[in-house]
């Protein structure tokens, strides 16, 4: 139990973790855990839109497919240009010894490959995590997301992944409160 506790404690750190690609945008600011949340809830909300689906795999990756940066801390890809993260030495680490280690280690080998159905939508859920966040961003009034949603919505592999980024493109980040709350 101890080595779980330090686990948590451990994954806990990605709470503190700020992802590094927003000092390029000049706007904004998010945790490497927040963006793991969300990636989690599109994946969530996928999961219920397209049937067939290991839903708990799905979410599960979402939810650790950051887990490394813990370790490695969070690279832009202007960083991994000039610096090599050994994510797979800290996920073996991080997992060694574990009761549920090698399904750590299973999942985030799944997320990488990028072979399966739910790995190809949670790797366009990381994707869409970030195109909310650039598409709130311009909403308020940056201009740099102008020039960065094309080049996210470009990595998207996924029909509901290109549908998604659509309709997230095409509405206002406060839409939902207006529709539901305003009266």
């Amino acid at each position: 139990m101890k080595q779980i506790a330090d686990f948590l404690f451990e994954t806990s750190m990605l709470k503190e973790l700020i992802r590094s690609g927003y000092a390029f945008l000049g706007s904004g600011r998010e945790t490497v855990a927040e963006h793991s949340f969300m990636t989690a809830m599109i994946c969530f909300a996928i999961s219920r839109i397209e049937k067939g689906l290991d839903t708990e795999r799905l979410i599960t990756m979402a939810l650790m497919h950051d887990l490394p940066e813990a370790r490695t801390g969070d690279l832009n890809y202007v960083n991994k240009k000039y610096v090599t993260s050994l994510e797979d030495r800290a996920a073996e680490d991080m997992a060694d010894g574990l009761p549920f280690g090698s399904e750590i280690i299973s999942v985030l080998h799944e997320f990488n490959k990028a072979e399966t159905r739910e790995a190809q939508l949670a790797k366009d859920a990381d994707q869409l995590a970030f195109i909310i966040e650039l598409k709130k961003s311009h909403d308020n009034g940056a201009k740099s997301p102008e020039k960065w949603l094309p080049f996210i919505v470009e990595r998207l592999k996924t029909d509901i992944g290109r549908r998604l980024a659509k309709n997230i493109i095409d509405s206002s980040w406060d839409d939902w409160w207006f529709t539901n709350y305003s009266e």
